[in-house]
This record gives C-alpha cells, structure tokens and sequence, in this order.
C-alpha cells in the first residue's frame, strides 16, 4: 500500500509539472503574441500618415499645379528689393542676421539643401542659411506661416502643390516648401492676413550679368495658390538666378 501511495504522489507531482509547463508555455506564446501585436501597431502608425498622404493626393495626380489651392487673386503683387550676398558664403551654424520675412537673399551657408526634398515641416526644415542659398542656385521657395501648418486644408495644398515638383533630373523642378517660425528671425512675421510667401532670387532679367541688378523676390498669399506659384515661377524661372545651373 505504501509503495501505491508514492507512486500516487509521484503521478500527482508530475501533471502538476506538466500542467506548470503547460501554463508557462501559453504564457510564452501569450506574451509573444501581445509582442507581436505592438509591433504590428507601431509599424502601422509609422506607415499610416504616408500611406494616407498619398491615398489623399491622389485625386490631384490629374490636376495641374494652376488648379491646386486658391486663385492668384489670393496674393497680393510681387515686391522686390536690391539683393547682396552673391557667393557670400559662411560656415554652417554662423549666426546670420535676415531682415526680411522670409529671406529671398543675402549671405548664407556654404552647402544648399539637396533637390530631392521638396516639402518640409517645422521639426526637420534646414536652416535659413542653407535654404539662402538654395534661392541662390535658381528655387523658388514657398514659405507657410504657422497658421497655415496648423490648417488641414492649407497643408493638403501645399503638399499637393509640392508632390507636382517631385524629381532631380528637371531644373524647373527647383522648389521647396517649407515653415516660417515665430521663432525665425526675432518673430517678424508676413504682411497681417498672408500666411504664404513666395521668393525668389533674380539676377534682374535675363542675361543680366552685372550684380547691381539682382533683387529680391517676394509674393505674398492670403492662401496656397498654384496658380500664383505658377505665373511667379514663369516670371522668374531657375535661370533668372545668379548660379542657375548649380543643384
């Protein structure tokens, strides 16, 4: 009987271990399970604004950049000033003193941002100085205030406007979008009511050779304007510029 007894406990002992097992391994495959989900989570919130920024634009592949956004009667006339700092470049990080808002000239960077990128937001937009001297090599810049980036419909604009410039091989395609802080500059803000300003580095006409005629080029909107942004680009073209054939 004794001997029974032990072997009893023995077998008790046992399916307690194997349902201990039993019980571990579910919570392995539990937890592997929960991991897997969180990846699968994050991976697809890392993936969802890209995916629904293309799923958005799609209705644009077939519209021409003049369709995109407000009217030109949106902005108001093209200003422009004398311009200086040609091939004035500094160091990166060179603190640079810009009177205007947003800069469309003067001393800047020594390296330009590359032509890929067209579009960018407050968290990763190159400095001033870099961005200068892209306006240098022949862009057009299309800035947008902080109310704009806060409007859903302004930024489907813009990016909108923006994905029409996409490419490296075409020089015509030398255009950025990019944030004006209130933090640029001392806050100096655009004109009261514009909330995009676009800006342009001239040589002062075609063929002009003399750096006394360069200018500024300055177009404010109360709105995103592809068809503004159109005509301004036509009026001052990439080799209207004093380094146009430079990326």
């Amino acid at each position: 009987m004794a001997k029974t007894a032990k072997t009893d406990r023995q077998a008790v002992i046992e399916e307690m271990r194997k349902k201990q097992k039993g019980a571990e391994k579910r919570r392995g495959f539990a937890i592997v399970g929960v991991c897997v989900v969180i990846a699968l989570l994050i991976i697809g919130a890392a993936a969802y604004q890209p995916i629904k920024d293309a799923w958005d634009l799609r209705k644009f592949n077939n519209i021409a950049v003049s369709d995109i956004g407000a009217p030109a009667s949106a902005c108001q006339k093209v200003t422009t000033k004398p311009a200086d700092g040609n091939q004035d470049h500094v160091a990166p990080g060179t603190p640079i003193a810009y009177t205007d808002a947003p800069p469309s000239f003067g001393q800047h960077y020594s390296s330009p941002d590359p032509m890929a990128r067209k579009l960018y937001t407050a968290a990763d937009r190159p400095e001033l100085g870099t961005l200068v001297h892209n306006l240098e090599h022949g862009y057009t810049i299309l800035w947008y205030d902080e109310t704009a980036a806060a409007d859903k419909a302004m930024m489907k604009d813009i990016t909108a406007i923006a994905s029409k410039f996409s490419g490296t091989d075409n020089m015509r395609t030398k255009f950025k979008a990019v944030p004006w802080l209130s933090t640029d500059e001392g806050g100096n803000t655009f004109p009261k009511g514009q909330h995009i300003a676009l800006t342009h580095w001239s040589i002062g006409g075609a063929g002009a050779s003399n750096t006394d005629n360069q200018v500024g080029v300055w177009q404010y909107c109360s709105a995103p304007s592809g068809d503004a942004l159109k005509r301004f680009m036509i009026n001052y073209p990439y080799m209207d510029s004093p380094e146009p054939t430079a990326m």
